[in-house]
């Protein structure tokens, strides 16, 4: 019989799954991120912007430099998730919550940048989109009746 404190090893051997699970899941979802941020890289350089927009370059350039600082996060997220995700097997040794509790730390303050990060750029996103929209929709040449 196994105290309250003490794991067997396949209890050991879910808790690790579950946590796998979750970088996995956030490793798809920071791969998926650098599709986004390429894509909207291009639209952002595109001709599709006129130079009679009010205010274009400036804002261009914010966005710009926005989207490398996401990117970077992302970069900097991606290599610590990484390296997170082979320390779990460390957890496998653990026998007790005293020896679990460094790594569930850890999980936990990856999970608040992860969210914080996808979170930002889905802003961000929004906003260049919105932008672009009201801009294309503006240019857009009129159809005769």
């Amino acid at each position: 019989m196994t105290s309250q404190n003490q794991f067997t090893k396949a209890d050991q051997s879910q808790k690790v799954e579950r946590l796998h699970q979750e970088l996995r899941q956030w490793q798809s979802n920071l791969y998926f991120m650098q599709d986004e941020i390429l894509f909207i890289d291009h639209l952002l350089n595109a001709y599709i912007f006129q130079p009679t927009t009010p205010n274009l370059f400036e804002r261009i350039q914010d966005y710009l430099f926005r989207l490398k600082k996401v990117k970077q996060q992302k970069e900097k997220l991606g290599t610590l998730v990484s390296n997170h995700e082979k320390n779990l097997v460390g957890m496998l040794r653990c026998t007790n919550s005293k020896c679990d509790e460094p790594y569930y730390q850890r999980h936990d303050t990856m999970k608040v940048e992860v969210t914080k990060c996808l979170k930002s750029f889905q802003m961000l996103k929004s906003e260049i989109f919105n932008y672009a929209g009201g801009i294309l929709k503006k240019n857009k040449p009129k159809s005769n009746p």
